[in-house]
């Protein structure tokens, strides 16, 4: 079971709460273990959009794989917004200090910077707060016009419907870029759109087209990436011949039905690596017969 802990701040932007709350509650619908909580530091909590909100003010006891996430309050400019207690603050330190992800939506960056968890880090906020951001943490390396941007365990998100993107992105790095376009289709949202060039998944940055057979071939390399899937095989699954696929595939994706695989292969093995699986056996894992092809691969990404 994984938690997502919400923390509200007076003035939330409901929609920087309720996009990812809903992407992670989806998940949950179709079988992935997500459990959702949502602390403040009053019982009451009002909105930036005049409902008020109840949650809790007992945290519950977190583990690594577990999240928490700032959604974004109501603000013009950060300075004197979004006020916390320096215990409530401390939480997200603690938590990302034993080794879980710590998230924000637009403003929510701001509680993220006070305690330092942006300094030496790449982030990004709301288009409108990003040159206050940048002067009030100036050890933050702050990326504009980016949709999220992932540094490290902690997860910064442009603002408002990025949030969900920003979910989406965490559901296809810890379940497999199938697993998220399921939960996109769910939610009837275009789950397409590019965080930060290099931290968005692959699944997100190839599919900003509207080719059917493009997107079917793609359902197909989701949800079996790992496995030997050849041209005639993906052809006959989208109901057209091999040069049609070939020619329709290139010209929405920019890209092949092969190496499209393999940026998702590759995508994954970096994902298994960074949580401690040798070259070899994250190699394995996503369906290489040995390390070399993903050590090929993993080269000419950083080129």
């Amino acid at each position: 079971m994984t938690r997502v802990v919400f923390l509200l701040v007076p003035d939330v932007h409901l929609l920087d709460l309720a996009g990812p709350a809903q992407v992670f509650h989806t998940a949950a619908g179709v079988g992935y273990d997500y459990r959702l909580t949502y602390v403040a530091e009053r019982e009451e909590v009002p909105t930036a959009q005049g409902v008020p909100l109840r949650a809790s003010v007992q945290w519950p006891e977190l583990g690594p794989d577990d999240l928490i996430v700032v959604p974004g309050w109501r603000a013009m400019a950060l300075e004197g917004t979004g006020r916390l207690a320096a215990a409530t603050l401390e939480r997200l330190v603690a938590h990302h200090r034993a080794g879980g992800t710590v998230a924000s939506v637009c403003a929510g960056a701001d509680a993220l910077g006070r305690v330092g968890l942006l300094d030496g880090r790449r982030c990004t906020t709301h288009h409108q707060l990003q040159d206050e951001l940048a002067r009030r943490y100036p050890r933050a390396a702050v990326v504009r016009d980016v949709l999220y941007v992932v540094d490290d365990r902690v997860v910064t998100s442009a603002g408002i419907a990025s949030g969900i993107d920003l979910a989406l992105h965490l559901i296809a790095v810890r379940h497999g870029p199938g697993v998220a376009a399921r939960v996109a289709r769910e939610m009837v949202v275009y789950a397409r759109r590019n965080g930060d060039e290099q931290q968005s998944s692959a699944m997100l940055r190839h599919r900003a087209h509207v080719s059917e057979v493009a997107h079917r071939v793609q359902d197909l390399i989701d949800a079996r990436f790992a496995d030997r899937l050849s041209l005639a095989d993906l052809a006959a699954a989208s109901g057209v011949s091999e040069r049609t696929l070939t020619r329709v595939f290139g010209r929405a994706t920019g890209t092949t039905p092969l190496r499209y695989q393999q940026l998702l292969r590759v995508e994954r093995a970096e994902h298994l690596i960074g949580h401690g699986s040798t070259v070899e056996s994250a190699a394995r894992a996503v369906g290489f017969q040995d390390a070399r092809m993903l050590r090929r691969l993993r080269g000419r990404e950083t080129r």
